[in-house]
């Protein structure tokens, strides 16, 4: 080697140990520091704050989507659980002083790992303490910690009422943090809508440390952190949530069809009924490539996974008139109450409903490495273009990806596309979820399946939204465009604010500048405060 090439070498190792030693010191500068508030505050650090040396650690660290670990570069300085809101407090003076990023965790879920990594050093917030449900069936509401599941929230309900229910997604281990705050689309959201629009009442703690209720955060405030998010405007810690009527008898069904029994037709068929048909009933399509029972070869499975809000007999006529291809007869059908469905549609239904209550979000699925990808549809996809996607599911192979249509219209159309930062209303026939899974991580194929989930959004350009092109904020997606996080430009931040938000994305803007001009909570999809992008030495804003 020549001395060059030895040089380089010497000094690539010593950055590497520096930036090693730099981490190690900011880590103890932080223990030091909560610590010594928890002192203050007569507060036990010991089943709270947690190291890289803590036997708990790993297991703490643990998220349903392993890809994103896998290819994070650091790891926390430190996890922290917390009991009690002035815990959270000493966090965020903590953070403030030491100049360390705070990524708060409520479920785990998180499709890109935001809320768990980072490249930057910094500690995560674990709210998982953080699960008291309240209902109040009188006037049924419900108060609801950050850190409970959907299915705690699910059970809970059950278990106070058979009529009363939420409108929220169909994964019982999700976190309600992150869920509700960024929208929350579910099998009831034809007839109800979307769990953001109903939240009535939140508390969150600021920049400062203060904890807001609606009347004292202002109205800008509470209109953000319900579809946009709440981890750009601080720490969420609570919902207040209006919960919804539903009858004590629902029905289900799951018919399967392949390309051998017209899945095709079907499919194309569905897409011209299933945003318009009776708002009560819910057919929620499910593609993947299977291989025959009867040939041997590969096919396309096109499953309608579906909820309807009322009694077979009441299904029946409604789907003879409207959707008569699907050959729905009395037999594919099961009449069960809402909870049961909620089991139903989790791939749970043998189990009893006391699994829900079940605190850890790995204690029922497995975990796999996966990555996903959105997209809104206004048009019909022609049948070129649906034999286009079957060609991409064939190249995965047997059940290794799918693509999810989930209707709209109903509910999903009756408010204003500003009514919260939720931008995704009328005009939507259907929302696309694309998804790649996979559970060993062998040489190149991390690459091998993003690439391809890549090329099969690439293809579905000409058939989904425009101008913006549509993404759902709760299926995080960096391939949209990054943060720069210490200073990022309109532009920057535009690129993928605009295709989650619409134009809510400015307003958006503006709350985060009021009410965190030093863009102290941040991740790498956060809304950044303009405050950010001014350049002193140039004495303007950046563009």
């Amino acid at each position: 080697m020549d001395s060059l090439g030895i040089m380089i070498r010497f000094l690539l190792l010593f950055f590497a140990n520096l930036s090693v030693s730099s981490a190690q010191d900011h880590s103890t500068y932080f223990l030091q520091c909560i610590t010594d508030q928890f002192v203050i505050l007569n507060s036990d650090p010991s089943n709270v704050i947690y190291t890289p040396n803590n036997a708990s650690y790993a297991s703490l660290l643990l998220a349903q989507n392993l890809r994103a670990a896998s290819t994070s570069t650091l790891k926390p300085l430190l996890i922290i659980t917390p009991f009690y809101a002035h815990e959270i407090q000493a966090v965020v003076y903590c953070s403030k002083k030491l100049g360390t990023q705070i990524r708060v965790r409520s479920g785990g879920h998180d499709y890109e790992g935001l809320s768990y990594t980072s490249q930057i050093p910094f500690v995560v917030l674990d709210m998982r303490n953080f699960r008291s449900i309240s209902i109040n069936t009188e006037e049924k509401t419900a108060w609801v910690d950050v850190g409970a599941t959907l299915g705690q929230l699910y059970y809970t309900i059950a278990r106070h009422s058979r009529t009363l229910a939420f409108t929220a997604g169909v994964c019982p281990t999700v976190g309600i943090g992150g869920h509700i705050s960024g929208g929350g689309y579910g099998m009831m959201s034809r007839k109800h809508s979307i769990a953001a629009d109903h939240i009535i009442d939140a508390r969150l703690m600021n920049a400062d440390g203060q904890i807001l209720d609606r009347r004292s955060m202002g109205e800008d405030l509470f209109w953000a952190i319900r579809g946009g998010g709440g981890t750009s405007f601080g720490i969420l810690l609570a919902f207040k949530l209006e919960l919804i009527t539903v009858p004590e008898t629902v029905t289900v069904f799951n018919v399967s069809k392949t390309l051998e029994e017209n899945a095709t037709d079907l499919v194309h068929r569905w897409q011209y009924i299933a945003d318009k048909i009776d708002e009560n009933l819910t057919l929620r399509l499910f593609l993947k490539s299977i291989r025959s029972r009867m040939h041997g070869n590969m096919t396309i499975q096109a499953s309608f996974t579906s909820l309807y809000l009322g009694r077979v007999q009441e299904l029946l006529p409604i789907m003879q008139e409207k959707f008569s291809e699907l050959g729905l007869i009395e037999q594919d059908c099961t009449e069960m109450s809402w909870i049961e469905s909620i089991l139903y549609f989790a791939g749970l239904k043998d189990e009893s409903p006391d699994i829900l209550r079940c605190t850890s979000p790995t204690g029922i699925f497995e975990r796999v490495y996966f990555k996903a990808k959105s997209d809104y549809v206004r048009k019909p996809i022609p049948m070129n273009g649906l034999i286009g996607i079957w060609r991409f599911l064939h190249e995965e192979g047997e059940n290794m990806a799918e693509v999810q249509f989930s209707p709209y219209g109903g509910a999903m159309s009756i408010y204003s596309e500003s009514k919260t930062p939720f931008a995704h209303r009328a005009g939507n026939i259907f929302m696309i979820h694309y998804a790649i899974t996979w559970t060993r991580p062998k040489n190149g194929e991390l690459e091998n399946h993003v690439n391809w989930i890549r090329r099969l959004y690439n293809y579905m350009t000409p058939y989904v939204s425009k101008n913006p092109r549509a993404a759902y904020f709760n299926y995080r997606d960096l391939d949209l465009g990054m943060n720069n996080q210490s200073n990022t430009s309109y532009a920057q931040a535009s690129v993928w604010g605009l295709k989650y938000f619409g134009n809510n994305f400015n307003r958006l803007v503006r709350v985060k500048t009021k009410v965190d001009p030093s863009n102290f909570f941040r991740n790498e999809q956060s809304i950044p405060s303009l405050s950010s992008w001014y350049n002193k030495d140039i004495g303007r804003w950046s563009s």
